[in-house]
């Protein structure tokens, strides 16, 4: 999102060339940092340019054209832009100011009243506030110890993908992982060791499933996976793939200890196993134990149980 803390690039789109000229020229008197300033004249090009991401914050013209910047920045969070966006309007009415807060802009400002010190003060607490909010979804979205995704997103997304298979009439799969015989690394080498190897394996997991596929750790050494528009073979390959890239080699747990290990996986899919979008999960879940109970270190189909 940023290049560097002391020299950020920030997107300017306003219509108005002279509004453009005007903010370039705050930028050069501002005291504390040097940012990039880069510049979208239309609202198609602004959200392409917002969308494309690599900026530290945005600048937003009220009125442009026919449009205007409350229905840019509502598509842009629609389409999951976090990029702290400042309003900037020529309206003075308290009506626009909470319209804009409402939307998701995190300050704003009033063009006639704009000087280089108000403009540079707030982009200071935009991007001090936009660090944090990040920081906190991070925190609600993320497993501490391997950065996953964690139980609460699995869920979300679950959801969302059962409601996209349904109105678009493709499968998805879900893969239930679970570490084999994994107490007793926490038991023989310590709870350390045992943390080193979760980020590890979470790592390898990480590497080699597809970039549509959302890995997240759902709880101890239980790994669980949503792959979209995956039927029963698809999965199973893949599945096949990431048990053997656990075996395949012994995981560091911390200096130079390593542990072979194995894994062992169970898989289900949304709609041909189950029509129940949480029951796919109880499928998987039930392959999973399958798998465990025909001897670890394999894949189960819950379609051959």
């Amino acid at each position: 999102m940023t290049d560097g803390p002391e020299h950020r690039k920030i997107l300017l789109i306003d219509d108005d060339r002279m509004q453009y000229r005007l903010t370039q020229q705050h930028f050069k008197a501002f005291r504390s940092a040097t940012y990039d300033l880069e510049w979208a004249a239309t609202y198609e090009e602004g959200i392409a340019k917002l969308l494309e991401g690599g900026y530290a914050a945005c600048l937003l013209d009220y009125q442009l054209g026919p449009r205007d910047g409350l229905a840019l920045i509502r598509q842009a969070i629609a389409q999951g832009c976090r990029v702290p966006i400042i309003f900037l309007t020529a309206e003075t009415g308290e009506n626009v100011d909470i319209a804009a807060m409402n939307a998701g802009a995190l300050d704003y400002l009033v063009k006639g009243e704009i000087n280089s010190r108000s403009l540079e003060r707030s982009l200071r607490y935009a991007l001090k506030l936009g660090d944090t909010l990040e920081a906190l979804r991070m925190l609600a979205t993320r497993d501490q110890l391997t950065g996953l995704l964690n139980r609460r997103e699995f869920e979300r997304i679950l959801s969302e993908e059962k409601d996209r298979s349904r109105r678009f009439g493709q499968p998805f799969a879900v893969i239930l992982a679970d570490l084999d015989h994994f107490k007793s690394v926490n038991d023989r080498h310590g709870h350390p060791a045992g943390d080193e190897v979760l980020r590890q394996v979470a790592q390898r997991l990480q590497a080699a499933v597809r970039s549509v596929d959302r890995l997240t750790r759902i709880g101890g050494e239980e790994f669980a996976i949503v792959m979209p528009q995956a039927d029963s073979s698809v999965a199973a390959d893949s599945a096949s793939r990431l048990c053997e890239i656990i075996r395949a080699s012994p995981v560091p747990a911390g200096g130079e200890l390593q542990l072979p290990l194995t894994m062992s996986l169970g898989v289900a899919v949304f709609p041909s196993d189950t029509t129940q979008g949480e029951d796919v999960v109880k499928a998987a879940d039930r392959a999973l134990y399958a798998a465990k109970s025909g001897g670890r270190n394999r894949v189960v189909r819950f379609s051959e149980l």
